[in-house]
C-alpha cells in the first residue's frame, strides 16, 4: 500500500477497513509491471489530493495477491483496476475468477491490446469498463472520479455513468454473443483465446497440459454455445 507520509512520520492509525484513518476510499491496481503501479498510483494521489481527499492505493502483481488483498480490505476498496496479461491467468480468466469471487466487485480492465473480442468478453462478464493501456492515464483517472472516490467527505462510491465508457466500446456491453461469454469457465475461455490465435487442438493440448480428447470437447462446447459451425466461422465472428 503506498504511503501517505515521510518515513519519519508516524503511521496513521488504521481504520475497520484496514486502511488509514481519514482516508476517502481504496483503489486496487493489479498489474505485473511496477511502474504501471507506480504511475497509477501516483497520478491517483496527486488528483486526490487537489480536492483534500485522501485515496489509498494497494497493488498487486497477480491474480492471486490481488484476491487476498480484495478479501482483506472489500469494504474500503471501491475500484479495482486489473490487467489482463498476469503470469497466473490467461485471457479473461483473471476476471473471471475475479468476479466469481467478488460479484459486487467494480472492476475496470486494463489491457495491453485494443482487442474487441477481449473488449466484448470482459464487458459481458461485468467488467465496469475496458480501457487499453495505451490510453492515457488520465483516462484511469476519470473512471475514479466519475466513482466518487475523490469526494473528501468520505461520500460511497458513486455508480458508473454509462458515457463514461469509451464511445469504441460501449456498444458492446449489449454484444449479441454476451450470454456466451458468461457461461463460459475460465478454462473455456483460455482455449477459445488459443483457438483465436490459430492453435490447432495438439498445440492447445501440450501448453493446457490435457488429452486432446479434452481439448476438443472444450472446442465443441464452445461453437456450441457461440451458435458456430466451425472453428473459421467462431474466428471469423469474434475477431
Amino acid at each position: 500500500m503506498a504511503s501517505f507520509d515521510s518515513p519519519s512520520a508516524p503511521p496513521p492509525p488504521l481504520a475497520d477497513t484496514g486502511v488509514p484513518a481519514g482516508v476517502s476510499g481504496a483503489i486496487l491496481v493489479v498489474d505485473d509491471h511496477d511502474l504501471l503501479r507506480l504511475g497509477v498510483s501516483a497520478l491517483v494521489q496527486a488528483q486526490a489530493a487537489t480536492s483534500g481527499a485522501r485515496i489509498a492505493v494497494f497493488e498487486a502483481g497477480n491474480i492471486a495477491d490481488a484476491l487476498a488483498l480484495y478479501a482483506a480490505h472489500e469494504v474500503a476498496i471501491g475500484l479495482v483496476l486489473l490487467d489482463l496479461a498476469l503470469p497466473d491467468t490467461h485471457g479473461l480468466s483473471g476476471l473471471a475468477e475475479f468476479r466469481l469471487r467478488f460479484p459486487a466487485a467494480r472492476v475496470v480492465v486494463l489491457s495491453g491490446t485494443a482487442n474487441s473480442t477481449l473488449a466484448q468478453g470482459a464487458l459481458a462478464l461485468g467488467a465496469s469498463a475496458f480501457l487499453p493501456k495505451s490510453a492515457d492515464l488520465k483516462e484511469m483517472v476519470g473512471f475514479i472520479r466519475a466513482c466518487g472516490l475523490f469526494e473528501a467527505d468520505g461520500t460511497p462510491p458513486q455508480p458508473l455513468p454509462p458515457a463514461a465508457l469509451p464511445k469504441s466500446l460501449s456498444g458492446y456491453a449489449e454484444f449479441a454473443h454476451a450470454s456466451a461469454w458468461q457461461e463460459l469457465t475460465p478454462r473455456q475461455m483460455q482455449v477459445l483465446q488459443w483457438v483465436l490465435e490459430g492453435k490447432a487442438n495438439k498445440e492447445i493440448a501440450q501448453l493446457a497440459n490435457l488429452s486432446e480428447g479434452t481439448v476438443k470437447n472444450h472446442v465443441s462446447t464452445i461453437l456450441l454455445l457461440f451458435g458456430m459451425r466451425s472453428r473459421a466461422q467462431l474466428i471469423s465472428m469474434l475477431r
